[in-house]
């Protein structure tokens, strides 16, 4: 044998693992040519002073892979054609850059192109962000998750195939169904349950089978950000309804009485952001309206699974009698936000339609992740997750409407205390809400306003404060930095102020 090969006993990698590496690196790199005959496995077991049968191992790696081949009654030889040479192709020589016509967009990416920017979630370098939507990451059950994806790994196959169920795995249909049944009053079957990957993919599917350019869509003001972009992005007509402290106010549809509403977008059990809970009269006023008008409900129920000392009112789609209700819910807030399952509840007559445009839309989600979460819901694990989150929240809820009351009294209205993992306040105070921001960042807090979220006029000092995944003493610290940076005119900026 007149090519060298170093295996190291010592190495964590098995010996036929480094055998392979590096007979592989040898044919790769020119030291055993194309066609060239290589040692039998006994030969070359002798030679390293290692078992026949680790060397079979290798051989029948590079087998499989293509790197080298057998020819019975004359031995193993290097292949001809490597695999790697079939992963590269040759560039073709440039003739310089020719012109051509710009590219024409279609109606929906002009849309695109003229829409404010999509948010995107703030990650600065700062001790403390009061960013909303983020759950306690850290309190998720990882070790019970894992158990059940490795029983779905080990156990069959069925997981690596496209999956046979146009509206998404059927046992996760199935405890969706009786989840909804159970915590939100929601009226519906398995098959009236379609699987998206979050609430954006449903608002998307909802738009392209219901919104024409210019057609109408009344939504809360101030609202969910990326539900009005995904609504501009169609060249629907926005049509901005107030939110009170009972919620949307439905008497105000009133005033759009000449126009041909298509659709209403709310969040009913936790208005974001203000966090107002719409009031059982007006859920029945919205339902009354829809049904005399033929418009559609769009009911972003987001987080509602944190209520805090009141029992929740029934979900608009369980009140619902004229299939006026389109039920959109994700489990990014409770689970975790990068477990991209969601779900559509639809009236009977559309799940046809629904069905095929998500088919074409991305086929279907990753099936692993839906058997996973099929068991996660059924042997109970969601609804004690949920239980014991909803405490710890409510803690973290009361140190921060504390810490609130206590470090700027007057000179703070808190709004929506009694639901979610986010509270919106009104901070009274002469400063522009930039100026706000900017102070805060030098002390090590990220701060972000409502202001984005209101389509039509609004006041200057509202702000989101999230605090699903801050400790108490992170938000009892920060309340009083922020209190102090805003009142306190000796104070003087302090570059990240530690935090617990």
């Amino acid at each position: 044998m007149d090519f060298a090969i170093t295996l190291d006993s010592n190495s964590p990698l098995p010996l036929h693992q480094q055998l392979y590496e590096e007979l592989r690196y040898c044919i790769l790199g020119g030291r055993l040519l194309p066609g060239r005959r290589i040692p039998s496995t006994r030969q070359l077991a002798k030679s390293l002073g290692i078992s026949r049968t680790t060397v079979t191992q290798t051989y029948d790696q590079l087998l499989s892979e293509g790197y080298i081949e057998t020819v019975v009654g004359s031995g193993t030889f290097v292949c001809t054609q490597l695999p790697d040479d079939l992963l590269r192709s040759t560039p073709i020589p440039s003739t310089g850059k020719m012109t051509r016509p710009p590219v024409k967009l279609s109606q929906y990416g002009n849309y695109l192109i003229k829409t404010e920017d999509v948010p995107r979630i703030p990650e600065p370098e700062m001790p403390i962000n009061f960013r909303y939507g983020r759950p306690a990451l850290d309190e998720f059950p990882i070790k019970l998750w894992r158990k059940l994806l490795s029983h779905y790994c080990c156990s069959d196959l069925q997981w690596l195939d496209y999956s046979r169920d146009i509206l998404g795995y059927k046992p996760l249909r199935e405890a969706i169904s009786r989840y909804l049944s159970r915590s939100r009053a929601v009226n519906c079957e398995a098959d009236q349950v379609l699987i998206v990957n979050g609430t954006q993919q449903a608002l998307d599917l909802i738009m392209r089978l219901f919104i024409e350019p210019d057609d109408v869509i009344c939504l809360e003001d101030p609202g969910y950000l990326s539900a009005r972009l995904i609504f501009q992005t169609q060249g629907a007509k926005l049509l901005p309804i107030a939110v009170d402290e009972s919620g949307f106010v439905v008497k105000d549809l009133a005033r759009y009485s000449n126009e041909q509403i298509r659709l209403v977008y709310v969040t009913p059990s936790h208005q974001f952001p203000t966090g107002a809970i719409l009031s059982l009269p007006r859920r029945l006023e919205l339902l009354t309206w829809a049904r005399q008008t033929g418009a559609l409900i769009i009911e972003d129920d987001y987080d509602s699974e944190y209520r805090y000392g009141d029992r929740p009112i029934p979900a608009l789609q369980g009140l619902d009698r004229s299939d006026s209700v389109l039920y959109i819910g994700t489990f990014s807030k409770v689970l975790f936000p990068s477990l991209r399952i969601g779900y559509l509840v639809l009236p009977k007559s559309l799940i046809s339609a629904f069905a095929r445009g998500k088919w074409l839309s991305d086929r279907h989600l990753p099936l692993l992740e839906q058997q996973v979460l099929a068991d996660f819901i059924n042997e109970g694990h969601l609804e004690r997750h949920i239980r014991k989150m909803r405490s710890l929240y409510d803690k973290r809820r009361q140190a921060l409407v504390k810490a609130l009351n206590v470090h700027f009294g007057d000179k703070a209205t808190i709004l929506g205390e009694k639901a979610g993992i986010h509270v919106m306040v009104r901070l009274h105070t002469p400063f522009t809400d930039q100026e706000i921001i900017r102070r805060a960042a030098l002390h090590g807090i990220s701060m972000m306003s409502a202001a984005p979220h209101y389509l039509g006029p609004h006041s200057q000092g509202e702000f989101i404060f999230g605090y699903g995944e801050l400790t108490e003493q992170q938000l009892m610290d920060s309340i009083s930095m922020i209190a102090q940076m805003l009142f306190d005119s000796q104070m003087l900026p302090q570059k990240y102020t530690n935090f617990h």
